[in-house]
C-alpha cells in the first residue's frame, strides 16, 4: 500500500511537471509570433523605423573665405568753420541725410561784407588811377617823338603805370579773399552722406583756430566694410583677380545667419600686418537700404570660386565618428546602408559630396542616431 501510494503522488508531480513546460513552450512560440528576430538584412519583419530624408541634388555652391570687419564710411567730414564769427543758425536736423550742397549753417558775414566793400572800393580808386597813369603814359609817348619832353620822365611814368598795374591786381586778390570770406560764411555739406549729432549750438563764437567741428558728416551710400584675412588665404584671393573676376562679399551678422548686405571687393592693402600676419581688404556695398552702420561689427564672407552642377546634400545628412564621414542611404526596400563619402565644400545648409552619392539618392537627415545599416525605415521626404 504504501508503494502505491507513492506511484501515484510521483504521477501528479510528473503530470504537473508536463503542464509547466507546456505552457513555456508555448509562450516562448507566442512571444516569437510578436516579436520576430531580425531577418539577414538586419530589420524587423513588418516593422519601420521613422526617419526624414532628402533626396541629394544637383546644384551649384560657392566656395567662401570668412573674415572679421567692421564697416567704415567711403568718406567722413569734420566740417569745421574757416573763419571766426558768431554762429547765427543750423539748417540741419540731427541724423538727417544731406546731399552735396545743402545748407548747414551760417556765420555772421556783416563783418565779412563790409570788408567786402572796402576792396571793392579799394579796386575802383586804385583802377582809377591806373586809368589816368596810362593816358599820361600815351601823352609823353606822343611828346617824345618831338623831343617835347625828357627821357627821365617818360621812364617815370611808364614806372608808375606798373605800379598802379600791381596795386590793382592786389586789390583784386583783396577782393577775392573778401568774396571767400562772406561765402565762408555760408556753411554747406561737401559731400553727401549722414549728419551727426550738433556740436556747436546757434549763438556760440565759433573760430577757425578750435578744435571743435560744427558737426561730422559720414558717406552711407556707398558705404565700405574693412575685413581681414589671413596670409595664407592671400593667394586664393588675388588669382581670381588677376584673372578680371570681381569678387562678391557677403555682410553677415554676428550670428553669421542673416547676411545684411552684398558688395564687391574693391581694394587690397599693399602691406601684410607683422603682428597679426592678416592683411586688409576693402568691399564696397551701395547700401541703398542702410542695413548696415557706421563703425559696425559684422561677419565677411568673400566668394572666391563658384561650383557648378555638383552633388549636394543638406548637411544633417553627413555623420562623421573618429575614422571616417558616411551618411545613411536610403535604398528603394527602404532598407538603410552605410555609405561612406567624401565631402568637399560646404555653406550653412548643403554639402557638396565628390564620391559616395549620387544626384537622386536618397538619405536620412532625421533620426540617424537610431540606425544602423540593415534597417528598415519608413522615409519622409523633406519638401523639394
Amino acid at each position: 500500500m504504501p508503494e502505491k501510494r507513492t506511484l501515484r503522488i510521483l504521477g501528479r508531480f510528473v503530470a504537473a511537471a508536463a503542464v509547466v513546460v507546456v505552457i513555456g513552450v508555448c509562450t516562448v512560440l507566442y512571444g516569437q509570433r510578436r516579436d520576430p528576430a531580425p531577418n539577414k538584412a538586419g530589420a524587423r519583419t513588418g516593422q519601420r523605423l521613422p526617419v526624414g530624408a532628402a533626396r541629394a541634388r544637383q546644384g551649384d555652391i560657392g566656395v567662401y573665405i570668412t573674415g572679421l570687419g567692421s564697416v567704415t564710411p567711403l568718406n567722413t567730414i569734420t566740417v569745421k568753420t574757416r573763419i571766426d564769427g558768431q554762429l547765427m543758425s543750423v539748417s540741419y536736423r540731427e541724423g538727417q541725410m544731406v546731399r552735396k550742397g545743402t545748407p548747414l549753417a551760417e556765420i555772421d558775414s556783416r563783418p565779412y561784407e563790409a570788408q567786402l566793400a572796402q576792396a571793392e572800393a579799394q579796386l575802383a580808386k586804385d583802377q582809377a588811377t591806373l586809368e589816368n597813369a596810362r593816358v599820361d603814359l600815351h601823352r609823353y609817348e606822343t611828346l617824345i617823338e618831338r623831343n617835347a619832353v625828357a627821357q627821365q620822365v617818360l621812364a617815370a611814368q611808364r614806372a608808375t603805370v606798373a605800379q598802379d598795374e600791381g596795386l590793382v591786381k592786389a586789390d583784386q586778390a583783396n577782393l577775392e579773399t573778401a568774396r571767400l570770406n562772406v561765402s565762408y560764411c555760408h556753411i554747406t555739406a561737401p559731400l553727401t552722406g549722414r549728419v551727426g549729432l550738433r556740436l556747436v549750438d546757434p549763438g556760440n563764437m565759433v573760430s577757425a583756430a578750435s578744435g571743435t567741428p560744427l558737426v561730422v558728416i559720414a558717406q552711407t551710400q556707398p558705404i565700405s566694410v574693412i575685413f581681414t584675412l589671413s596670409e595664407q588665404q592671400l593667394g586664393t584671393v588675388r588669382a581670381p583677380i588677376r584673372a578680371g573676376r570681381r569678387l562678391r562679399v557677403d555682410a553677415l551678422d554676428r550670428d553669421l545667419q542673416t547676411v545684411l548686405a552684398t558688395g564687391e571687393l574693391t581694394t587690397i592693402d599693399n602691406e601684410i600686418d607683422q603682428t597679426t600676419g592678416t592683411v586688409k581688404l576693402r568691399a564696397t556695398v551701395p547700401n541703398r537700404d542702410e542695413a548696415l552702420f557706421p563703425n559696425q561689427f559684422v561677419n565677411t564672407r568673400l566668394l572666391v570660386e563658384e561650383k557648378h552642377g555638383v552633388t549636394l546634400v543638406p548637411n544633417a545628412a553627413v555623420q562623421r565618428n573618429a575614422s571616417s564621414t558616411f551618411l545613411y542611404l536610403v535604398k528603394p526596400d527602404q532598407i538603410v546602408t552605410i555609405r561612406n563619402i567624401t565631402v568637399g565644400t560646404s555653406n550653412a545648409d548643403e554639402s557638396e559630396i565628390v564620391s559616395g552619392v549620387a544626384p537622386g539618392d536618397i538619405v536620412v537627415t532625421q533620426g540617424s542616431d537610431k540606425l544602423q545599416g540593415g534597417v528598415r525605415v519608413a522615409a519622409q521626404l523633406q519638401a523639394e
